[in-house]
Order: C-alpha cells, then sequence, then structure tokens
C-alpha cells in the first residue's frame, strides 16, 4: 500500500514542480529585462543558473541512492525556495548570479535540478520493469499538462494585474513569490515519502562505487551522458524562456498569448510522450528516441522561417507534437541498462550532463536574438545538432538493448 502511496505522491510532487517551472519560464525573460538588465547580462544569468543546478544536481544524485532520497529531495525543495526569495526580493545583478547558481530556478520550463532522477529511480524501484515506460510516460504527461498550466498561469496573471494597474515588474515579482511558495508545498509532499523508495547497499557493494556513485555500469553512462549533453546543448538554444522572448521581439506577442501558445505546446507535448510507450513496445525504447526526433528536429529549424506568426506557431505546435516522445524512452533506457543501486546516479549523472550541455547555450542564443538578422540562428543551429545526436546515438547504442527487450514476455 506504501508504494502506490509514494506513486501518488511522486506524481504529485512533479505537477506541483513543473507547474511551478512553467509559471515562471514565461516571464522571466521580461523580468530580467524589466530589472534593467541587458540580453547579454539576461543570456549570462540563464547560463550561471542552469550550471549552478548541474553542479547541485551532482552533488545530490550522486549521494542520493546512499545518503537517502528522500533527504535529498527535501534538500532540493529548500535550494527552490532560496532562490525564488532572492529573485524576488533583490535587483542587485551580483544577488541574482548568487541565487542563480546555488538555488534551483528553471529557465526553460523544464526539469532542473535533482528531482527527475531521485523521483525516476524512487519510482523504477517500486515498479516491475514491464510498466517501467508506462508510467515514466504518464510522469511526463502530468509533468506536461502541469508545466502548460503553469505557463497559461504565468502569462495570464502577468497580464491581469498589467490590466489592473500593476506595474510589470511588480506583476513579474509576484508570480516568482508563487514559485517560492510552491517550494514549500514540495517540502511537504516530500516529507510523505516512505523508506519504501530507498535501494538497500549490501555489505560488499558499497566499495565498488565510485565517485559518481557508479560502478559497472560507469563506461555506459559517461557514454550515454556525453551524448544527451550534446542534444541538451542543442536544445538550450531554444529553451521556453528564449523562445518567449523571441516571439515578443519578433512579433510583439503579449504575456497571455505567449501563455496560450506554451499551454497548447506543452499540452502537445505529454500527449506525444504518452503515445512513446506504445510505440516503444513495437520498435524498441532506442529507435523511438531517434526516429521520432529527427522529424521533431527538421520541424523546429523551420519555426523562425515561416512568413508569419500563425505559421509559425503552427510549426512550433507540430514540433511539440512529436518533440517529447523520447523523453520516457531515454529515461527507461538509462535505467533499463544500470543495476538498481546506481540508478539515481546513472539518472543524475546522464541528466546534469543535459543541463550542463544546455547551461551553455544562453550564453549563445540571448545575444543572437537581439540581433535582427540572426535572431532565427538559435531555432536552426538546435535543429541542425540534434539531428547530429540522433544519428550519433543510434550509431553507438544500436546493439545495446534493454534486459526486457532481450527477453520479451
Amino acid at each position: 500500500m506504501s508504494s502506490r502511496l509514494d506513486i501518488r505522491l511522486l506524481f504529485a510532487t512533479r505537477i506541483v514542480r513543473m507547474f511551478s517551472y512553467g509559471l515562471l519560464a514565461v516571464i522571466l525573460a521580461l523580468y530580467l529585462a524589466e530589472l534593467g538588465l541587458s540580453d547579454s547580462e539576461i543570456g549570462l544569468l540563464l547560463t550561471l543558473t542552469l550550471l549552478g543546478d548541474t553542479f547541485i544536481s551532482l552533488w545530490i544524485t550522486t549521494r542520493a541512492d546512499r545518503v537517502g532520497r528522500k533527504r535529498m529531495l527535501l534538500i532540493g525543495a529548500a535550494l527552490m525556495i532560496l532562490a525564488g526569495i532572492l529573485f524576488a526580493f533583490t535587483r542587485n545583478f551580483y544577488m541574482l548570479l548568487f541565487a542563480a547558481t546555488i538555488g534551483v530556478i528553471s529557465p526553460s520550463g523544464n526539469e532542473v535540478g535533482p528531482f527527475l532522477a531521485i523521483e525516476q529511480s524512487a519510482l523504477a524501484h517500486t515498479l516491475p520493469a514491464s510498466q517501467r515506460t508506462q508510467v515514466f510516460a504518464w510522469y511526463q504527461l502530468a509533468g506536461s499538462l502541469a508545466t502548460a498550466l503553469g505557463s497559461l498561469a504565468g502569462g495570464g496573471l502577468a497580464q491581469i494585474m498589467q490590466n489592473r494597474g500593476v506595474p510589470a515588474l511588480a506583476s513579474y515579482r509576484y508570480i516568482i513569490l508563487i514559485y517560492a511558495i510552491l517550494g514549500f508545498a514540495l517540502v511537504v509532499l516530500f516529507n510523505f515519502v516512505s523508506a519504501k523508495v530507498e535501494v538497500v547497499f549490501k555489505a560488499n557493494e558499497a566499495t565498488k562505487i565510485n565517485l559518481l556513485g557508479l560502478g559497472a555500469s560507469n563506461r555506459t553512462v559517461l557514454k550515454l551522458a556525453g551524448l544527451f549533453s550534446v542534444d541538451a546543448f542543442a536544445g538550450g538554444f531554444v529553451v521556453q524562456a528564449i523562445v518567449a522572448y523571441w516571439f515578443h521581439l519578433r512579433y510583439g506577442v503579449s504575456p497571455s498569448t505567449l501563455g496560450a501558445i506554451f499551454f497548447g505546446a506543452n499540452i502537445l507535448a505529454g500527449i506525444s510522450a504518452l503515445s512513446a510507450a506504445w510505440i516503444a513496445r513495437q520498435i524498441g525504447l532506442l529507435n523511438t528516441m531517434v526516429f521520432t526526433h529527427v522529424p521533431s528536429n527538421i520541424l523546429l529549424i523551420l519555426v523562425p522561417l515561416m512568413p508569419n506568426l500563425a505559421l509559425a506557431i503552427t510549426a512550433l505546435l507540430l514540433r511539440f507534437s512529436i518533440s517529447q516522445m523520447d523523453v520516457p524512452t531515454r529515461q527507461s533506457y538509462t535505467l533499463a541498462v544500470v543495476s538498481p543501486e546506481e540508478r539515481s546516479s546513472a539518472a543524475g549523472v546522464t541528466g546534469i550532463a543535459r543541463t550542463l550541455g544546455a547551461s551553455l547555450a544562453p550564453l549563445f542564443s540571448a545575444p543572437l536574438i537581439g540581433i535582427p538578422a540572426l535572431a532565427g540562428a538559435p531555432f536552426i543551429i538546435s535543429g541542425i545538432l540534434k539531428l547530429v545526436y540522433d544519428f550519433s546515438l543510434y550509431r553507438s547504442f544500436k546493439t545495446i538493448k534493454p534486459y526486457e527487450e532481450q527477453n520479451p514476455g
């Protein structure tokens, strides 16, 4: 019974967290611009936000299996609260840099911090292998729907407040305070998670684990991490905050319309993730990761090439309708090829590699968007790099199959 309760709790924490990320991502770049930061300073701040999340997450996730998954999740929630409070109450650039570096803030609307790796390891710990991808797909859908609602709420609340005479800066600050409050909600929920999610080490197992929390799977995980970092670096050129800023500069799109766009985009992303489990049962996890990703990346390249707003939005929404099929399959594949006592570390190392790759891209993408002639370049660069990743991943791992694909039924 407690395992079922733990699964419900982990789904609830995913929903609360992703709602808060969506809430913040729509207005974050706009908030920083209202504070008087230049495009280059915004890019630097977004990069340090992701870099800080990388190192904090590396420390937390590589220790979670041994120190305690629940304990580390609580630390992550506390860092989310800290970042929200500091972002809301200071206009000092260096204090913002400090908050961005040590706190947990998502400029993309996607997962950051240690939560995803530890939660999925906990879920995998309580599930049979045959159910893992399907549950991960529902987990992804729950997060996408929550992000969509958060995006809609963030843009809508900002617009409502501004229509009622609240200055733009103040309206964005209120939303950041809501982000911090949702961090407190996570603390409460994590407190109810039981010991069933923890892994028990045998006496001789702990001595075989390296500083990254990895043992026999070290080489496989590091190879996956390297490839995932390329994909994430490419994705970092088009994080949600940057795309929202591009639509705002290119077409003058209002915050409420931006919220509606990303509401629809994240709904489609969630549905695409859910369909991934069925496709993976037919053609395998790796094939699903690669063969659904390629057309998604071609659509991404087409977004800035569209001649008007309606077609640009259409290309973006079509891209989101297939863009997340690789996510639950990628996560399931990673956990399938490592032992249970390495899962948090494997998910953490590969997830952190993604965050590290993504963290570098805003340094290049934010200044490009500020140059009219190059504003569409981040979309094109991202799409091309992602296609290179797809080819390299398939070539490197096409012979490595999870246990359940080697032994169907």
